[in-house]
């Protein structure tokens, strides 16, 4: 049977809203997942929560019986927690509305260059200090529907850009940081790792001549993109194979990162599929 928590006081409940917090997550190396599809996907990527928070009068999704059935499982074998909540105790852990009523704390994601899992030929997608959780977790949404081997979130030493183990990006995914292999690492550590592995690398900025659709995608090819408000670095442009450019017929002068991302991910795989018809 789960543990009943009615209190707000008590000290579980504490514990699990300061992980909205990003210095307790990495103090805990723990994080956030709500919303019943994020859950079904951390649970299908077969990750075993720490503990699990479920307000059953919140349970109106069908989906959410499979979850509880499969947390059920994980409490009666001693591996997660599993917590039965009220509407009020349940709303001050939850970070948004809407969420149907289960509420996971998962351990962080193991991912690093070393075990990122490569395709034949490989296809990356690399995000230099992505700004916001919304951004990366639409980023990571299109590279799962793309077929993206993985995501690899980096920048210097002091600023890798976004924490993807925020709760929001994983909201904003609808939970595909659990389908695509996510990595955070440094700037110089990811150039010389694709380097190794001779991947193109593909990088946009718009002061390239180039049009992405002109550039051979066909082989190894990670696609680099910039922050909306600085850009790519130098050490990206001064690596890439290719520098390429979206045309813009308008007169704003950006798109959003995430659109920019998908018309580079979907241009690969237009290639690919024509590449593999000829």
């Amino acid at each position: 049977m789960p543990v009943q928590i009615s209190s707000l006081q008590n000290p579980r409940i504490k514990q699990t809203v300061k992980l909205n917090n990003r210095r307790q997550r990495d103090q805990q190396k723990r994080t956030l997942v709500e919303g019943i599809r994020e859950v079904q996907q951390a649970l299908s990527a077969e990750l075993t929560p720490y503990e699990a928070f479920v307000c059953p009068p919140l349970l109106t999704d069908s989906a959410a019986e499979t979850a509880v059935s499969r947390l059920t499982e994980l409490a009666q074998q001693g591996k997660t927690d599993l917590y039965e909540v009220t509407p009020a105790v349940f709303e001050k852990i939850a970070y948004r509305g809407a969420s149907g009523g289960i509420l996971l704390v998962i351990p962080y994601l193991q991912h690093t260059l070393t075990n990122l899992p490569l395709g034949q030929p490989p296809f990356l997608v690399v995000v230099e200090a992505a700004e916001k959780p919304g951004n990366l977790g639409a980023i990571l949404r299109t590279a799962d529907a793309a077929g993206v081997d993985g995501l690899i979130v980096c920048g210097t030493d002091e600023d890798t850009g976004t924490d993807i183990h925020n709760p929001n990006v994983i909201r904003a995914s609808l939970g595909a940081l659990f389908t695509v292999p996510t990595v955070t690492a440094e700037n110089g550590r990811v150039l010389e790792w694709l380097q190794a592995h001779n991947i193109q690398i593909v990088a946009t900025t718009p002061d390239a001549e180039t049009v992405y659709t002109a550039v051979d995608m066909t082989g190894p090819t990670a696609v680099v993109l910039g922050s909306e408000s600085r850009g790519l670095s130098q050490d990206w442009l001064n690596a890439a194979h290719k520098q390429v450019v979206i045309p813009m017929r308008g007169l704003v002068d950006s798109l959003n990162l995430s659109v920019a991302t998908a018309l580079l991910l979907y241009e690969v795989l237009r290639q690919r599929s024509c590449s593999s018809h000829s």
